[in-house]
């Protein structure tokens, strides 16, 4: 058990960091069309083709921007990040929190694990915040256009990045290391904290909630009713308006959380010190 714990924080990109889907801000504009518009179009193709929902807009970004004379690029994608305007106090949150951590001897670390496209996260202005971010991705070709998508995650499949955290690999090709049992894992489940915004963050927030962790639904400033049923139906621990800067109530409810997990870790090292110690005392006597 490490003398100092390790927490991390995991959060859902769109509406939970920012206040829109990230293709809101300028990939939807430059198609000349309205967010309802693109989404809904979306939603036709894809049960028409009977497409899965996330390859499915993951195509029909592609298919709009050839039909448009759009470079579907990863510079091109990457341009989009810089619009993404993101809620109140998250700009300085990361460091803030990460201060915090560190002043009562805790180590924080902070993932990304969204069904958006990571290429645009990977432009915005909070990119280098992250240890990790897992989210979708395309395959370019060697003119530099996509052509398939290289990872789509899915609502469910969020999970299994919860599993990646929690033993510490990173390398989403490697499907054996992942699914091997492993003792000493570098984030405990009972040391994660899942931030998310409405039902398709519902798997990630149960597994969270029922090992032990943390889940927080977020929501904007006067739109409560959006998650109530989730901490009604006992998805989440807790509900808090998505406001991350210092003094709002996501500011102190967090670093509570981080008291907590920070005693609680330091209590169960003392108990594994006190068992050693209690073991070696027989093994002598004997």
């Amino acid at each position: 058990m490490r003398k100092i714990p390790t927490i991390a924080f995991m959060y859902d990109f769109d509406k939970t960091l920012c206040d829109q889907d990230m293709q809101d801000y300028a990939f939807i504009p430059n198609l000349n069309m309205k967010s309802e518009e693109f989404w809904g179009e979306t939603e036709q193709f894809r049960k028409k083709h009977y497409m899965e929902g996330i390859l499915g807009y993951m195509y029909y970004m592609m298919y709009k921007c050839r039909e448009k004379n759009i470079p579907f690029t990863q510079e091109y994608l990457r341009s989009l990040g810089k619009n993404i305007n993101f809620y109140k106090g998250v700009q300085n949150w990361f460091k803030r929190i990460n201060q915090y951590g560190e002043s009562i001897g805790v180590k924080i670390e902070h993932y990304v694990i969204s069904s958006g496209i990571k290429d645009i996260i990977d432009g915005s202005a909070i990119k280098d915040e992250f240890k990790k971010i897992f989210a979708c991705q395309y395959y370019f070709d060697e003119s530099g256009e996509a052509v398939w998508p290289s990872i789509a995650i899915n609502y469910t499949q969020k999970t299994q990045y919860i599993f990646r955290i929690s033993k510490g690999i990173y390398d989403e090709t490697d499907n054996k290391k992942v699914n091997e049992k492993m003792t000493d894992r570098v984030v405990s489940y009972q040391n994660m904290v899942y931030f998310g915004d409405g039902i398709t963050d519902i798997p990630c927030m149960t597994f969270v909630k029922k090992q032990g962790g943390i889940s927080i639904a977020l929501y904007p400033k006067g739109k409560k009713n959006k998650v109530t049923n989730l901490l009604l139906d006992n998805r989440v621990n807790y509900i808090c308006p998505a406001d991350y800067q210092e003094g709002s109530d996501l500011d102190t409810l967090v670093k509570c959380i981080i008291q907590e997990m920070k005693l609680s870790h330091t209590l169960l090292l003392k108990q594994k010190q006190q068992r050693s110690r209690e073991s070696k005392n027989a093994e002598v006597k004997s």
